[in-house]
């Protein structure tokens, strides 16, 4: 969401913005809108300090005992009082008409993103680690079948296409990753373990820009609540509608849950194993701090990320999105891609977002600066720490051994009860 004052003052910057987003100019037509719904508010102050007034000497009269002044006043108030809610109701539509479209339209890209119209246009910013030349390397899902952990058929009779049933060691190396990825961003990056809800209602996802425009990717139950499609959702909205104190800032949320994406449109991407899956696991990463400070938050939570990865000595790189390949709700984005030996290239593992104000103005988050009246919307941040499926690809992939077995990773170890590796039952 927008600041329609930011509009009102910058109508060239706003439609350059969005320009670069690929999106048709929208300021003249926001504030014609705009216009209209100042009038109307222009109006009703008029009508009622009109009707403060009349209701004063109505007072009068009837004490002087002058029964037509008395009469006629009242006519005049009641006068106003019939118009009143026409221009309420007129102002409500044209603001209304201006939430509808700025609520569809995407967040305004920083001046230091790429222009492009697609991932063609990312850039990459560093690597880290070197690929194993392993010899003719296969994916994790011939790796995982062979193993007999790893059940598409199983799981495809449950629940249809893009499911998976782990079993055995796979789904013990699954939770441990998530828990060693949950240990390291609370023990050394000081975030806050939660437990958040799965199920949200409308507001939620509207706050975090899922709704009204992506929908489709989504699933409702029948009772009009929503599958999470990442713990972003539920854990930026621990702030929904807050004003936080600004020297607690910043507030680090962490959470392994659940996620679940109808991936609409991915029709036949990916169709094979664990990468495009409905129902899928992510350890989040969601930071809440000030808009002086986002920047530097939003390297520092890109560098947990990468940490993961480094302590799992898994090869990665790391890219800026440009305009065209970020999601709609942020401002600048890293995504750090994994080295995928049996693909042979990097895929997407974590994305990491400053969404700026864009959603605290959806959820009316603010903070208060010490010793001051007035508030300010705060910054949210948001970041994969990481895809636990796709790290288990990952580690598969790039820890199988000859034989077909998969070597654990040393970090991973202790979760596993020591075990060393992973091998046919």
């Amino acid at each position: 969401m927008f600041d329609i004052k930011f509009i009102r003052e910058n109508p060239d910057a706003f439609d350059a913005g969005l320009a670069r987003r690929g999106v048709p100019p929208r300021a003249g037509e926001i504030l014609l809108l705009d216009k209209e719904a100042r009038k109307y508010t222009e109006a009703l102050n008029d009508l009622q300090a009109r009707r403060n007034a009349s209701s004063k000497l109505i007072g009068a009269a009837k004490a002087k005992g002058d029964d037509d002044e008395f009469n006629r006043l009242r006519a005049e108030v009641d006068d106003i009082k019939k118009q009143v809610p026409t221009a309420e109701a007129e102002k409500a539509k044209n603001l209304d008409a201006i939430r509808d479209i700025l609520s569809g339209l995407p967040n305004i890209p920083a001046d230091d993103v790429p222009q492009g119209e697609d991932e063609e246009a990312n850039e990459e910013i560093r690597r880290w680690g070197t690929p194993k030349g392993l010899n003719n390397p296969k994916e994790h899902f011939d790796l995982g079948e062979e193993l007999g952990q790893m059940d598409f058929e199983a799981a495809a009779r449950m629940s249809g296409s893009r499911f998976v049933l782990l079993k055995g060691q796979l789904a013990r190396l699954e939770r441990a990753l998530a828990s060693f990825m949950l240990d390291t961003h609370t023990g050394e990056f000081g975030y806050t373990e939660c437990q958040p809800p799965l199920l949200v209602r409308d507001e939620p996802l509207y706050g975090t820009g899922q709704l009204p425009k992506f929908s489709e990717d989504l699933f409702k139950t029948t009772n009009d609540h929503w599958l999470i499609p990442t713990a972003e959702v539920s854990l930026t909205n621990i702030v929904r509608e807050d004003i936080l104190s600004e020297e607690e800032l910043p507030l680090r949320f962490t959470a392994w849950t659940p996620c679940f994406r109808s991936e609409a449109g991915a029709a036949g991407r990916d169709t094979r194993g664990m990468i495009r899956l409905h129902q899928f696991s992510k350890v989040e990463m969601v930071s809440i701090t000030t808009p002086e400070k986002s920047d530097a938050e939003h390297e520092r939570m890109t560098e947990c990320a990468e940490t993961i990865l480094q302590k799992l000595d898994l090869p990665y790189r790391t890219m800026v999105l440009s305009t065209g390949d970020m999601g709609f709700s942020a401002r600048k984005t890293y995504d750090i891609e994994v080295w995928l030996p049996g693909q042979g290239q990097y895929r997407e593992i974590s994305s990491c977002s400053n969404c700026g104000d864009f959603q605290a103005r959806r959820m009316n988050t603010r903070s208060r600066p010490k010793a001051e009246k007035a508030t300010r919307f705060v910054h949210t941040l948001n970041g994969s720490g990481l895809a636990v499926g796709r790290t288990l690809v990952a580690v598969l992939e790039n820890y199988q051994q000859p034989d077909g077995s998969i070597a654990v990773p040393a970090a991973l170890q202790p979760y596993m009860g020591g075990l060393e590796k992973i091998e046919k039952a």
